[in-house]
């Protein structure tokens, strides 16, 4: 299995061909090959593609020094251009960003197979987001679903439909007698219902309510 690390701190990628050479990830045999920076990770790519030799997993860095010459100036133009040349290598991004829009724009925007904050990694969790990624699984670490939940609670709660379903579940209504007070049916309210208990991790409907005015939404 041929991986691919790109970090511009040589004792990181080390320390990430380290814990990738244990089990379980060593039982694939890897070949690794590493880059400290957009350009040496260009190259990289276009000799494994004269060689037709295509990487399996990419692991990048977002914050790497730019190739200007081919306009790859980020780990996010060197995750595009790697997933360009070569479809079927899962790409996992790591970032020291935390700002929920940025972690945001990198899972909406750039097409990655996994996202991990660097704060998140250990040993075992780099194993774990290249297994799942390479099952086909899309592996976002634990800040990484926070900065999400954040946006998506957001955007539920822009809705004017949503904050008045909320409103009158704490004023004591019922699912079934909200028809009559917004001009939604019974099954469009349900199905609002389980998308926030699913993004404010509830399972019942006082649990939304309260989660909500806990976090000030209502």
């Amino acid at each position: 299995m041929n991986v691919l690390i790109v970090d511009d701190h040589p004792m990181t990628v080390e320390g990430y061909i380290s814990a990738l050479s244990t089990t379980p990830f060593v039982l694939n045999s890897p070949v690794f090959s590493k880059a400290y920076n957009c350009q040496e990770a260009y190259y990289a790519v276009m000799r494994s593609l004269a060689a037709k030799e295509a990487f399996d997993v990419a692991i990048i860095d977002k914050g790497l020094p730019g190739y200007e010459e081919k306009s790859i100036l980020s780990g996010s133009d060197l995750a595009a251009f790697i997933k360009e040349k070569m479809p079927n290598c899962k790409v996992i991004m790591i970032t020291a960003h935390t700002e929920v829009l940025i972690v945001y724009e990198l899972y909406k925007n750039v097409r990655l197979d996994g996202l991990i904050i660097k704060n998140d990694i250990t040993p075992d969790k780099l194993q774990q987001a290249v297994l799942e990624v390479l099952d086909g699984n899309t592996y976002k670490s634990i800040t990484v679903k926070n900065c999400i939940n954040e946006i998506w609670k957001k955007e539920l709660m822009v809705e004017d439909y949503n904050r008045q379903i909320l409103f009158y579940l704490s004023k004591g209504f019922k699912i079934k007698e909200l028809e009559g007070v917004i001009f939604l049916t019974t099954s469009a309210i349900q199905k609002r219902v389980i998308r926030m208990k699913k993004v404010f991790d509830v399972t019942d409907d006082s649990g939304l309510v309260k989660e909500a005015i806990k976090q000030g939404f209502i």
